[in-house]
């Protein structure tokens, strides 16, 4: 039921001015007008629509939305959503708009339906938006007080995330899971420390099990310990190839002899299966020797994943994995599963069935995990169980997400209920799986990918190779190896986040690498003619790009070019923050595009060469806050 509205101060385009530049707080809730413009015309409207509706402004505030196109509006509120009884909200909307009064922020509204649409007016939108890039700088769209516990006290500290992702396996190949993973989950990690968390990067190895045991049976037989200090991680695969190729074959021998009737005793117990399984129960054991070896294939491989990363840009905090997790830790999460009742027998192993806890289609789509195999060594979920353990008691994190595919969906609902039943509904509330879909096709001219190493090599020269096909720019380039380098990773990366999360993608060495369409190297090139048309001005900086460089925005309202593109920037702020609500990386990408073509369509109206002297600081000064 709406509320009679509260008397607020009549508002000015001078007062948000201040506001936005000067850092004044808001009496709205979730409203940051000192670094989101566009909250101050939330503001504004709301105010202004509480006079004329009775329903009180901060009621108003929160329903006032953006739009999807700019023909649309600014901003639009859906009337239905203020829940007024005994009128219809087309007529209400009509109503509203022809009463809503003369105002400096905003043009008078239209209604659309049981909608009104509010549109910026030029004057106001230029004076307050640029200004706030120019304080703001880089930092213009981040909200780092979203990360403060209390965001009205910075005192009681940070709230910490953290983000899991990647996670290869050790001596297996970096498929397109890993690479889907590593691009989100660094994505991830810019956003919330962006937004003023205190961001925990985790790399959770694929480094335990038998198949370690197999890893180094394989070593001790066929390794080259020039070939594993050069390139441990594909030594490494090419052993494991090698033993499990042998390892198939015995398979085959002691299935004909059991077929032929024959005893394949002596095979299974003295075959590299069984080895495998002692050398990984030695390793459980702790057995010196055993752990040695493992330890080297480990921290060799992380030596050259480190540098991988690099060239994406991505560290991480810790490289953790199923082998550090302790015994202490594991030897805990089972003593409250038992105590919960959540286990049983079955077979000799230790299981958990989901359906006699959970009802209904969820139990059974839980189905049954196996917590402990005959044999005593622990699995995969029991591990991930001591791992959410520890990083509660080390991390006390607030929030923890898991960048990881789509087929991992119910193991990761199995670890997420499994801790709920175990008596931590809290701590299970806390964590988040972010999926993501396949990619399709990701092969070279070399054959199928194997490591990431791979998959960026083979991208840079492809993409070398078109900016070849333009010889009088390719000469232009002073380094042409480490531009197709860049370009070649910016082309994988925007691939990869140009589409939902969930999607499947085809990779495409072609479509991927084009400087036409919405590709990596076309927003590449849209920042590098921004910083081109700014060189070749040769108007120092101080004169445009700056606080109280005293340029006329007026110069700028006459142009509905201009105009708009302010208009866009402007929702930035509101990007960034809609983006950490859908963890959708294709959120920021689609408003990047829409800049770009913005921008493509504006470099012959709004000229900066050849125009008059303010005129040019006025255009100077727009594109430098669109770069």
């Amino acid at each position: 039921m709406a509320t009679v509205a509260t008397q607020t101060p009549e508002p000015t385009v001078e007062s948000f001015k201040k506001m936005t530049v000067n850092g004044e707080a808001s009496k709205f809730p979730n409203s940051f007008p000192e670094l989101n413009p566009i909250d101050a015309y939330r503001e504004h409207v709301a105010t202004e629509l509480a006079k004329i509706t009775g329903v009180d402004a901060q009621i108003i505030y929160p329903v006032i939305q953006w739009t999807q196109t700019l023909d649309k509006g600014d901003l639009v509120l859906p009337v239905p959503a203020l829940r007024i009884k005994g009128e219809k909200p087309n007529d209400l909307a009509a109503k509203w708009a022809n009463e809503f009064p003369e105002s400096p922020m905003v043009e008078k509204p239209t209604a659309a339906g049981a909608y009104l649409q509010f549109f910026f007016k030029p004057k106001s939108i230029v004076e307050l938006v640029i200004p706030a890039i120019f304080k703001s700088k880089e930092a213009f769209g981040t909200n780092r007080r979203l990360g403060l516990k209390d965001a009205n006290d910075p005192s009681k500290g940070r709230k910490r995330i953290l983000i899991e992702f990647s996670s290869p396996n050790i001596a297996k190949p970096f498929h397109a899971g890993h690479l889907r993973s590593t691009i989100i989950g660094g994505f991830l990690s810019n956003l919330y420390a962006g937004a003023g968390y205190d961001v925990v990067k985790l790399n959770y190895l694929g480094d335990w099990g038998k198949q370690y045991g197999l890893l180094a049976l394989a070593y001790n037989r066929y390794g080259d310990e020039k070939a594993l200090e050069e390139n441990p991680i594909g030594h490494l695969f090419d052993l494991y190839v090698k033993i499990n190729a042998e390892l198939s074959k015995e398979k085959e021998e002691i299935k004909a002899l059991e077929d032929a009737g024959k005893d394949a005793t002596e095979l299974k117990e003295k075959g590299l299966d069984e080895q495998a399984r002692q050398y990984f129960r030695a390793m459980c054991d702790n057995d010196e020797a055993a752990l040695a070896t493992w330890k080297r294939f480990r921290d060799l491989s992380i030596v050259k994943y480190k540098a991988a990363y690099a060239r994406l840009n991505i560290t991480f905090d810790e490289y953790l994995g199923e082998s550090k997790v302790s015994n202490a830790s594991i030897e805990h999460v089972e003593a409250l599963m038992e105590k919960a009742g959540l286990v049983e027998n079955s077979q000799g192993a230790k299981i958990i069935n989901f359906e006699k806890h959970v009802p209904g289609k969820i139990g059974k789509g839980l189905g049954k995990a196996l917590v402990r195999k005959r044999d005593g060594t622990t699995l995969y979920l029991t591990r991930d169980l001591g791992e959410l353990h520890s990083r509660d008691q080390r991390w006390h994190f607030d929030q923890l997400i898991y960048v990881v595919a789509a087929d991992q969906g119910v193991h990761l609902s199995q670890l997420f209920k499994a801790t709920e039943l175990m008596g931590n509904a809290s701590l299970a509330s806390r964590c988040t799986h972010v999926t993501f879909g396949l990619v399709l096709g990701m092969s070279t001219r070399r054959g199928t990918v194997k490591f990431l190493d791979d998959i960026l090599r083979d991208v840079a020269e492809h993409m070398h190779e078109v900016m070849r096909k333009n010889a009088a720019k390719y000469a232009q380039i002073e380094h042409p190896a480490a531009v197709a380098d860049i370009l070649g990773i910016s082309s994988v990366m925007v691939q990869d986040m140009s589409g939902k999360r969930v999607n499947n993608y085809h990779f495409s060495m072609d479509a991927m690498t084009s400087f036409e369409g919405d590709t990596g190297p076309y927003l590449q090139y849209a920042h590098a003619r921004l910083c081109s048309i700014a060189r070749k001005a040769g108007v120092p900086a101080a004169e445009y790009g700056e606080p109280g460089s005293g340029v006329d925005w007026g110069l700028l309202t006459d142009s509905p070019h201009a105009v708009n593109l302010v208009r866009l920037i402007a929702r930035y702020p509101d990007t960034v923050a809609n983006t950490l609500k859908t963890h959708e990386p294709t959120t920021v990408l689609t408003y990047l595009f829409r800049m770009t073509h913005a921008l493509s369509s504006s470099y012959d109206v709004l000229r900066v060469i050849g125009s008059e002297g303010e005129v040019m600081r006025a255009r100077l000064a727009l594109y430098e806050a669109s770069r």
